[in-house]
């Protein structure tokens, strides 16, 4: 049998859920969600900018390119504003004496009492007599669209750039939360609701990319536009540059008050959205349950409460985020009258011109956006930052134990042997305690048991789904725990109870429990379990595509189609965990034909409730709460009397000797 996929055994370790493991917090009408905590913001806000660090090459040019950008935007006030300083300089110079010295002017004003109007005169440079200078007044005017072009189209190439950087983080944080995934041990998946690790996996990670684009540029862009604008606010006039400064930290403990009661909410939002999505997820996959035993009112109440959660988290979230913007706003604006009124009063006393005034309103508006859509952005940045978190507990999770390098004999006889194994689920309940069996090779050994007796358990440390607390399994001598996962996995072929088929053809769901299996290959695997027999009577045939849930085939179909995948795959070792269980009497007869097939030369593990499915089995193993209380073939156990007799009794016997097995039975 080829090796699997790290993928592939994820997906099959997924499909086969512990029957004995720790119990997980359900989403039912009696469930409760687990305490609202708020995010350690800082270390995840820098853990998260880490994944940015091989891109460090670019987001040097990104920066670079953003501050030839904002150098553009910076500049042009000042431009725009000798532009009016000269339209308004030929304006008043018109309507001037011609011929007279800009200084007799100044004072024959204030001769005639008119000091306000020669006070601002003083300050311009105007020529009497002269009107508009219209070809520098065009020349300005190019000089500002040139800047204006040259900002635009180097913002572009910024944002195209930011943009892949972004997206190759968040491409690279997927990559790894799938390869994490493949190295985490199944019992992380038992405690985990299927539906909240779906949303970490693919909400948070979305609302984590959405948070870097935007945040990103615009935070790049604000701090260096700040920078630049106040130096310009500076060098155009310190006093009004000072006014404008006084709003900032205003600003800052505002933002830093609304942003600190606004963490918790976002963290609160995410979580509740997770718990919304194991609800539905849990809700849909078992619709048609809920609609036998009349439950829907009760999921409906529970989808209620969740939603509930979730719009009280995501209210409160973005209502108190949503404050800052209109604070941020306010005191900008206050700070805009303060400038406007000072900077009124110096152009009127010719300390100022008007062109400056203009360009210095606009850095005022230019200094207080970048601070408001900062803080406005808080509310993304603290809510990317809560998905962030809730991604690396994933990726820090423990993981199973490192794959050895040892290898198996390079002709697998199958011989499997326990040695003295302890396991359990909980350490405070142990179910595996001292464990010692040998099975032979070729040899079909039988397990059965009461529910809870540790049947599919044995098993599964077979396959290492779960590591054994002491002792050792061997397979042809070779310590289990000494060989890499795939490639013991690869000689272990595996049907379980419940089945799993994937969306897509017939053909390629057996096909997978070989890759590159030929045609004839794959129909003589068909044939041989009677897949053929009813695939020809679908419209498609082997081209029939199965959909994710399965439900254009029937129960015994899938099981059937399963049974071909292992005949397919040739394993050294097969276990068979209930596997005709959904099939008729008269599927399961030929089944019983096709596995024992299918057995021959190879070791065998065969879990059965039904005891007709395992009379011809070489070994039966009778197991009680992680036990081993009998063993030997059916004719022997029948006639030992003991556990094993008494289950057989119950299952076959008349109703009086299925009242007395029931009376024999331990309670």
């Amino acid at each position: 049998m080829s090796e699997s996929t790290p993928t592939q055994n994820r997906i099959t370790e997924a499909a086969e859920r512990p029957k004995h493991g720790p119990q997980v917090r359900g989403h039912g009408p009696m469930a409760q969600g687990p305490a609202e905590k708020a995010i350690n913001f800082g270390p995840s806000l820098r853990r998260l900018l880490g994944t940015l660090r091989p891109e460090m090459p670019r987001i040097w040019l990104v920066i670079t390119l953003t501050a030839v950008a904002v150098v553009g935007n910076v500049v042009s006030p000042r431009v725009l504003g000798m532009m009016t300083d000269l339209l308004f300089a030929g304006l008043v110079g018109k309507n001037l004496p011609a011929g007279v010295p800009l200084e007799t002017v100044v004072a024959q004003l204030r001769a005639a009492g008119q000091n306000t109007f020669a006070d601002m005169l003083s300050g311009m440079d105007v020529t009497p007599g002269q009107g508009v200078d219209w070809a520098a007044v065009a020349q300005v005017g190019w000089i500002a669209l040139g800047l204006a072009v040259l900002a635009g189209v180097v913002a572009w190439a910024s944002g195209w750039i930011l943009n892949d950087i972004v997206q190759g983080s968040v491409y690279r944080m997927r990559r790894d939360v799938q390869a994490k995934l493949d190295r985490l041990p199944l019992s992380y998946f038992d405690r985990q609701p299927r539906g909240e690790l779906l949303s970490r996996v693919t909400n948070d990670i979305d609302n984590v990319a959405t948070s870097l684009q935007q945040t990103l540029s615009q935070l790049l862009s604000n701090l260096l536009t700040l920078v630049g604008v106040l130096f310009m606010m500076f060098w155009v006039s310190p006093v009004l540059a000072v006014i404008a400064l006084i709003a900032v930290p205003v600003s800052l403990v505002a933002a830093m008050t609304i942003g600190k009661r606004a963490q918790g909410r976002f963290a609160a939002m995410w979580k509740s959205t997770g718990d919304l999505n194991a609800q539905i997820e849990e809700a849909y996959t078992g619709h048609a349950l809920v609609k036998v035993f009349g439950r829907s009112r009760e999921v409906e109440a529970s989808f209620k409460s969740d939603n509930d959660k979730l719009y009280e988290a995501a209210f409160g979230a973005q209502f108190i985020s949503g404050l800052m913007m209109p604070v941020m706003m306010f005191i900008g604006n206050l700070s805009y009258v303060a400038i406007a009124v000072v900077g009124g009063i110096r152009v009127a006393s010719g300390q100022m011109s008007l062109g400056d005034v203009q360009a210095f309103i606009q850095y005022s508006r230019m200094f207080t956006q970048p601070i408001t859509q900062v803080a406005s952005m808080a509310n993304l940045l603290q809510s990317g930052v809560a998905s962030a978190e809730r991604v690396f507990q994933v990726l820090d999770a423990d993981e199973q134990t490192p794959d050895a390098a040892g290898s198996l004999p390079a002709l697998v006889r199958g011989r499997v042997e326990f040695e003295d194994v302890s396991f359990s689920y909980s350490p405070d309940k142990p179910l595996i305690e001292h464990l010692s069996l040998v099975a032979e090779p070729g040899r079909t050994v039988a397990i059965v048991g009461p529910t809870g007796a540790g049947k599919t358990t044995l098993v599964n440390l077979i396959m290492r789904f779960y590591e054994v607390d002491a002792g050792r399994i061997l397979i042809d001598g070779v310590d289990v725990t000494t060989i890499p996962r795939a490639t013991l996995r690869g000689e272990i072929g595996m049907v379980l109870q419940d089945t799993w088929l994937f969306g897509g053809t017939i053909r390629d769901n057996i096909a997978y429990g070989r890759p590159g299996a030929t045609e004839e290959e794959i129909r003589a695997a068909a044939t041989a379990t009677y897949v053929d027999r009813f695939v020809h009577s679908l419209p498609e045939g082997y081209d029939t595509v199965i959909d994710e849930e399965g439900s254009n085939v029937s129960a015994g179909e899938k099981q059937l189609i399963t049974i071909a995948r292992a005949f397919l795959a040739d394993p050294s070792i097969l276990i068979l965990d209930e596997a005709t269980s959904s099939v008729d009497t008269r599927t399961e007869l030929l089944l019983q034909r096709a596995m024992a097939a299918l057995r021959s030369d190879r070791t065998s593990f065969v879990i059965a409730h039904r005891l007709s499915t395992i009379r011809d089995a070489d070994v039966i193993l009778v197991m009680e709460n992680g036990t081993i209380v009998e063993q030997g073939n059916h004719d022997e156990l029948l006639a030992a009397g003991g556990a094993y007799h008494r289950l057989y009794m119950s299952q076959f016997a008349g109703s009086d000797a299925e009242a007395d097995a029931d009376a024999a039975l331990p309670r």
